[in-house]
């Protein structure tokens, strides 16, 4: 049984970093394809970063891309996101992923419905 755990989440003010970290057990954690997704109220849940089972191959949606970075260490069987600039409409909850496929290393998985286990999320909320 695979079971993602986010962690990193918090009150924090607009242009302040953050970064939110998933941690995995279960599985082999090298062979996910992983992914941050983030949903606030009243609104449809939206994919943030995707990341290569390999961690070379990144990909970011527009609304986080150019102040975020997406990392995964195998080795510690944990998943990263680093947001700077952070701004109020970035507040949302923010879950972590796992896709367990077999695409290839590089490739990059960031619709929802491919993925096969889920986080309970940590909320992000930034004040103005």
């Amino acid at each position: 049984q695979v079971q993602l755990v986010e962690s990193g989440g918090g009150l924090v003010q607009a242009g302040d970093s953050l970064r939110l970290s998933c941690a995995a057990s279960g599985g082999t954690f090298s062979n996910f394809y992983m992914c941050w997704f983030r949903q606030a109220p009243g609104k449809e849940r939206e994919s943030v970063a995707a990341i290569s089972r390999n961690g070379v191959n990144t990909w970011y949606g527009d609304s986080v891309k150019g102040r975020s970075t997406i990392s995964k260490d195998n080795a510690k069987n944990t998943m990263y996101l680093e947001m700077n600039s952070l701004k109020p409409e970035d507040t949302a909850v923010y879950y972590c992923a796992a896709a367990q496929r077999d695409y290839g290393d590089y490739y990059l998985v960031w619709r929802a419905d491919d993925y096969d286990y889920w986080g309970q999320g940590t909320q992000v909320t930034v004040s103005s």
